[in-house]
């Protein structure tokens, strides 16, 4: 899968889990981070974590810690970007990113594979996940080619909202079940991480 490469999106602030990173809060005897890598990691030629603040707390993970490459904690849209400026610096250069949030745990090990079937089925610009008839745009596969148009976005027009910016191409949907669980799920409250640790256990 050298023409893939992924980039976790951990840039966000946690405010309903008290702040803080969310990748690294334990859950089932290791950092979430952890879980995510696991099942990803086969899937892709190389793994990038997109977070700001000292790289130093994910050193136990020997990743590429990315900061946001425009400043002022945009959201992900930004971290998209920045993930797309690492894979095109990468050598040889991988065709696709994809990008999963650093707070979901679940993350389905065919991923790759149906983003991927989907996107060249329906001959799109992108693909991006979906379960239970929801879309999660954040988990999503992106043509490098439109790293500069994305800059632009996000630049130029203070495009903030993953959606407005894949509204513009055509984007194929992978779909997934919801049962027995949501590969999906992902933790923003307290009660979520104990349900995560439900569900790992089933």
């Amino acid at each position: 899968m050298t023409a893939v490469a992924a980039v976790v999106l951990a840039g966000g602030q946690a405010r309903r889990m008290g702040g803080g990173d969310k990748c690294l809060l334990p859950l089932g005897g290791q950092p979430l981070l952890a879980h995510i890598l696991e099942r990803l990691s086969p899937q892709v030629g190389g793994i990038a974590l997109n977070a700001n603040g000292p790289a130093e707390r994910f050193s136990d993970f020997g990743l590429p810690v990315l900061p946001d490459a425009i400043q002022g904690s945009l959201g992900p849209l930004a971290g998209v970007l920045t993930g797309l400026l690492w894979a095109k610096s990468l050598q040889p250069q991988p065709e696709w990113l994809i990008t999963v949030p650093g707070d979901g745990p679940l993350l389905p090990r065919d991923l790759c594979a149906r983003l991927l079937a989907a996107q060249e089925q329906e001959g799109a610009d992108l693909a991006c996940a979906a379960s239970g008839g929801r879309s999660h745009p954040v988990i999503a596969l992106w043509r490098l080619d439109l790293t500069d148009a994305l800059k632009s976005a996000v630049e130029e027009e203070g495009l903030r909202k993953v959606d407005l910016w894949t509204g513009r191409y055509s984007l194929a949907t992978a779909s997934w079940q919801t049962e027995p669980c949501d590969p999906f799920f992902n933790i923003n409250r307290p009660e979520d991480l104990a349900e995560a640790e439900r569900l790992l256990a089933d």
